[in-house]
């Protein structure tokens, strides 16, 4: 994977990994060196034990429950107070995005996270 980190705003620093198959995924730390979210967007969804690390059996719980309720073809949400994650697309385009309500840096939203 390639890496470069841009620096937005002093509230946080935005690093982008471009992974072997296309996927880009952005990775949102705060100046105090906390990742308070993640995007991504590509070809392949990217190893998401990786992206969503001690939060992913939260992701895999609202995954079973949009799926019981909406099928397997739909998008996928889960919302929590710990963790917010939104994942969507079809084969060949595939994103998502996920923050910590509670980690996030003053002036920043969930809706910055792309």
């Amino acid at each position: 994977c390639t890496c470069r980190q841009r620096k937005l705003a002093p509230a946080y620093t935005v690093r982008e990994l471009s992974l072997a198959s296309g996927t880009v995924i952005h990775e949102y730390t705060s100046a105090a060196g906390t990742v308070f979210g993640v995007a991504w967007r590509g070809p392949s969804m990217p190893d998401l034990g990786q992206v969503f690390g001690s939060y992913l059996p939260q992701y895999k719980a609202g995954v079973e429950a949009a799926h019981a309720a909406r099928g397997w073809r739909a998008p996928v949400s889960v919302d929590s107070s710990a963790i917010v994650i939104r994942t969507g697309g079809h084969m060949g385009s595939f994103s998502g995005q996920a923050w910590l309500p509670q980690a996030l840096p003053a002036g920043v939203t969930g809706s910055d996270i792309q």
